[in-house]
């Protein structure tokens, strides 16, 4: 497809009449892993809320592959924060996984079994294939994440977004999202991750958003994610933060200065 996957134009949000994202503008490229990064409270959730749909802007625009959401929504596969998920709603894992093959069924159509084989091959990748009888809610902090992952996988969507998907997990489930995302990758797919982990932004992805509010910089990261475009969206704090700060001139200014 030769529109982006994902293009935002002017995005505001505002919370009770108190803007909480102003102006966004920016686009993802096809076949791209991309992070956005910023402080707490900068909006980044929030962004992800406005392009699903679940916040409604104040004004801007949004398109995925050059359309509308309504129009392009079984190419987008959305992943949540565990913190906004029901864990104690009685449901197995196969059952989460084949909630993403519900927008490939006929209207009150029952998953067949071309839609369990795909459930099953996305919770083989995520290693959650024996857990999937297993009620969710006995499930640990990182084999939940991987569950909701494997129900994005199972919609087999051009655009994966995932809201923190780190965030509390332990280092196997972390090794494990990194290998789906270079997988991901490698098919061709754009996936766009929320991400607090500054040290690891640039070996985790290839784009980058940078976000307080108002977007900063966005980009390659060799060419966005540099100590300045930090210090700009994290108000100076970045040299507090030496082995960050050492980790990105690696990334940005030392590769383009030679």
């Amino acid at each position: 497809m030769s529109e982006a996957p994902l293009s935002v134009r002017d995005l505001t949000v505002s919370y009770q009449h108190k803007p909480v994202l102003w102006d966004v503008d920016f686009a993802i490229p096809e076949g791209r892993t991309a992070a956005i990064i910023g402080p707490n409270g900068a909006g980044k959730s929030t962004l992800l809320k406005a392009v699903m749909g679940f916040v409604q802007p104040a004004s801007g625009e949004i398109r995925f592959f050059g359309d509308t959401l309504e129009a392009r929504r079984s190419l987008v596969a959305y992943v949540p924060q565990r913190s906004e998920v029901d864990w104690d709603f009685p449901i197995s894992v196969m059952d989460t996984v084949l909630m993403g093959r519900y927008g490939r069924l006929p209207l009150l159509g029952r998953p067949r079994a071309a839609d369990r084989e795909a459930a099953r091959r996305a919770l083989e990748k995520v290693g959650m294939l024996e857990f999937a009888e297993r009620q969710i809610s006995q499930l640990s902090g990182g084999q939940q994440q991987r569950v909701f992952i494997a129900r994005a996988l199972a919609q087999e969507a051009s655009l994966y977004l995932m809201d923190e998907p780190f965030a509390g997990v332990d280092v196997a489930t972390e090794k494990a999202i990194v290998e789906l995302l270079k997988e991901l990758r490698a098919e061709g797919k754009t996936v766009v991750v929320v991400h607090h982990d500054l040290s690891t932004v640039g070996d985790y992805f290839e784009h980058v958003v940078l976000l307080n509010m108002r977007l900063v910089a966005a980009g390659p990261i060799e060419e966005a994610f540099t100590p300045e475009t930090l210090n700009k969206t994290y108000g100076g704090r970045l040299g507090m933060l030496s082995e960050v700060a050492e980790r990105v001139r690696e990334y940005g200014l030392d590769e383009r200065t030679g």
